[in-house]
């Protein structure tokens, strides 16, 4: 009797099972006939031939007989009754031996039931059919059954239970139970399939309308290139951008991004809500100068001829300027150091920077900075916020259309910082030369390179820009405009250009000399030429009613005209006076309009020895003024007392106007020595410089200014650190011919310079 081992196949009592003749050839070793006993058993495990033993199979088997062989393969097996497997031996040659014995069913079924049962299953199974081109022959096949045996072996392909449970069936002794789980069984796989092909069928139709859906857009696009083609002029957006991302020549990182967001648009389509959003973005990273300008030679000369012909004066910006231009030329390379430019208003810094760009034949452009007090005011807002946009230095390179523009960031010391972060951290990375080649901006998040930027930065003051971006700038000071300079910045370039304002021609107006001194000396107080530009402007407006009224075609404006013309009174300026009592001495001060001179006075009365300090003055003025009094004490013991006995009052005048810094120092401390020892000091002599306890004069800032300020009031001497004694290579030559500049190294030399005797304890 021949045994076949088979796996996760449903075989039941009194039931057709099909097999490939070869598979029973191979494992019986000889061919099959009809009537040949065979004993199926059913494997644990899906394991070949060489891997079985003795436990390799369940217990219970079935017993059958061929009743048909076909040609074309395969044999017919009918199974008959259930047997238990007693023993099984497995031989060297993989050839299986067993001993069976009948196993018994319980018959309990309820005939009527399973009738109706199997009734059901052949309506269900013929309705499913209908959904096949095979459908009559199925229901004809299906029509055959007799029992439920034979449905679900007949399903036993398509059956999508493991082989466990198929075997529990095959083992279960009731008749019944038996019916209920084959009944359970078939119900459970024509849902199953029922469901799998519906899900197809839906998975089917959404890849139908997928490619349908792609095939239009397919479509679209070519009769959209068709009419592009024909139409150039009437392009769509999309592509008129796929044309010009063809053509950018954008970074790699920026085109993967550009062609990622583009082939987004369009499986989205234009309708969706992002589009447009996209589409702006799209066509503002591709209209980016993405190309590098190629380095040019720039004339020195020509460029001289430039900054000579806009700017009186500023030699030492005008040689600073001409060196960048020589470097750049030797290295061929668009941009060099970030250059800040330091000073008063109006004293040109950004009128300069104009003229720079002109010189170097190159795109301006002017960035404020004034107030910003938001990061992304320079890196720009992400895109995943509504109404973002890019930086403002972006956004500049992208309307100077050009990546090597001359960029002026405009009044950098007057960044902010807010809960939105730190602006100056920022631009950090804008003004690094080793980071600024691959900047990223928020709203681009694709690196853009500055690195062929001219950064020119220009501030009133370094106080308060952040050390950090400080040491990335090479400063140039801006120092103010002397008088003669003025002058002939008036008449190069201010009145010439208000005379074509107002529509005056040159002839019709003459201003004198005298005049135009005057405006310059008691129309305006500052270290630039803003406020002159101003009183010029009002005067011209005032001529051109003249003229147009009829009281003459030409004027001649002299000084004792201004008065009326210009609508103000002269600004009155801080003179020194003839003579001055003891403890009154005349300082210098450094403001952000330039250099002004600052009157120190100082008063003994009745008291116990209070100090008071009135003037609106800084903690650092505060400060030098304690230590005045403590040095004054020390270099005069026999005089000390007084300071005890006495209240001491030192006041600045112009109350109304803040005072701060530690260049009054040396003011302070003489002004105190002259009231003790009651001998007056020379009002035409000024002083600065900061002083330490141990009687040093230390060094100050804003020397120029100072001193300007001191030859416009008058003074003839002027006593300044002897470490500053360097910066006055940067004072104009009239000041220093108007001045005996004595640069001093102690108190004690400033006191016996100025007639109130050497102390008697050596400073």
């Amino acid at each position: 009797m021949a045994v076949l081992p088979i796996y996760n196949m449903l075989a039941l009592p009194d039931c057709n099972i099909y097999f490939k003749n070869d598979f029973y050839t191979k494992l019986v070793g000889r061919e099959p006939s009809i009537d040949d006993k065979v004993t199926i058993i059913i494997q644990k495990n899906n394991i070949t031939r060489e891997d079985f033993d003795s436990d390799s199979f369940y217990p219970i088997g079935l017993s059958g007989i061929i009743t048909e062989v076909n040609t074309n393969g395969f044999m017919i097996i009918h199974t008959r009754a259930r047997v238990n497997i007693e023993e099984v031996t497995v031989y060297h040659d993989k050839s299986i031996d067993i001993s069976i014995s009948k196993r018994s069913d319980i018959d309990d079924v309820d005939k009527e039931k399973l009738a109706r049962t199997i009734k059901k299953i052949k309506s269900s199974l013929s309705k499913y059919a209908e959904n096949f081109q095979w459908a009559a022959a199925t229901r004809a096949y299906i029509a055959q059954w007799t029992s439920l045996s034979e449905i679900a072996t007949a399903m036993s392909p398509w059956i999508m239970n493991s082989n466990e449970e198929r075997y529990a069936i095959l083992a279960e002794d009731s008749l019944s139970k038996r019916n209920e789980m084959l009944e359970k069984l078939i119900f459970e796989n024509i849902e199953m399939t029922r469901i799998d092909i519906e899900a197809k069928d839906a998975q089917e139709a959404d890849y139908q309308k997928i490619y349908r859906e792609s095939a239009i857009k397919k479509q679209m696009e070519y009769l959209q290139k068709e009419l592009d083609d024909m139409h150039p002029e009437e392009v769509s957006d999309i592509r008129r951008l796929e044309i010009q991302l063809a053509q950018s020549p954008m970074n790699e990182t920026a085109r993967k991004e550009a062609m990622k967001l583009l082939n987004r648009v369009k499986q989205e389509g234009q309708t969706s809500q992002e589009s447009g959003m996209l589409l702006d973005y799209l066509d503002f990273l591709i209209g980016l100068p993405w190309k590098k300008q190629k380095a040019k030679k720039i004339s020195l000369d020509d460029a001289r001829k430039i900054l000579d012909r806009d700017h009186y004066g500023l030699k030492k910006t005008k040689r600073r300027i001409i060196e960048q231009i020589a470097v750049m030329n030797l290295k061929k390379q668009q941009s060099g150091s970030i250059i800040c430019f330091v000073g008063a208003p109006g004293t040109g810094k950004t009128s300069i920077a104009s003229s720079i760009a002109k010189a170097l034949k190159r795109e301006y452009l002017r960035v404020s900075l004034g107030g910003v007090r938001d990061e992304a005011d320079i890196r720009g807002h992400r895109r995943t916020y509504i109404g973002s946009m890019p930086g403002r230095i972006i956004d500049g390179i992208s309307k100077a259309g050009v990546s090597n523009p001359v960029m002026v960031l405009d009044e950098i010391d007057k960044l902010s910082v807010s809960y939105n972060g730190d602006p100056a951290a920022a631009l950090l990375e804008v003004l690094d030369p080793e980071q600024n080649n691959t900047f990223t901006d928020h709203y681009l998040n694709v690196p853009f390179d500055l690195s062929d930027v001219l950064f020119i930065c220009t501030a009133n003051s370094l106080d308060n820009i952040p050390e950090p971006l400080l040491n990335r700038m090479e400063v140039i000071q801006f120092n103010g405009y002397t008088p003669i300079e003025k002058f002939q910045i008036a008449r190069k370039h201010l009145i010439p250009k208000a005379l074509k304002e107002v529509g005056i021609r040159s002839r019709n107006l003459e201003i004198s000399d005298d005049a135009l001194n005057a405006i310059i000396s008691d129309y305006t107080r500052e270290a630039g030429v803003r406020g002159l530009k101003k009183r010029i402007d009002t005067l011209c407006r005032s001529v051109a009613v003249k003229i147009v009224e009829g009281n003459g075609k030409s004027l001649k404006v002299e000084p004792e005209s201004l008065r009326d013309l210009l609508d103000m009174s002269p600004i009155p300026h801080d003179i020194v006076d003839e003579k001055t009592a003891p403890g009154v001495v005349t300082g210098l001060a450094w403001t952000q309009a330039g250099g002004e001179i600052l009157f120190i006075e100082t008063l003994l009365t009745a008291g116990k020895g209070n100090v008071t300090i009135t003037g609106q003055l800084g903690d650092v003025m505060k400060e030098s003024a304690q230590i005045a009094i403590s040095l004054v004490k020390s270099m005069f013991p026999t005089r000390a007392a007084v300071f005890d006995k006495s209240d001491l009052h030192i006041h600045v005048p112009d109350g109304a106007t803040p005072k701060d810094g530690p260049s009054a120092g040396i003011t302070l401390t003489v002004a105190l020595a002259s009231l003790i020892k009651q001998k007056s000091v020379d009002p035409h002599i000024c002083m600065t410089g900061e002083v330490s306890l141990e009687g040093k004069i230390k060094p100050i800032g804003g020397l120029p200014e100072k001193l300007m300020a001191a030859q416009r009031a008058g003074c003839t001497k002027a006593f300044i650190p002897i470490d500053n004694e360097d910066d006055l290579k940067d004072v104009a030559d009239e000041v220093k011919d108007a001045l005996t500049i004595v640069p001093v190294s102690t108190v004690s030399e400033v006191l016996k310079a100025t007639g109130i005797g050497a102390p008697r304890r050596r400073s």
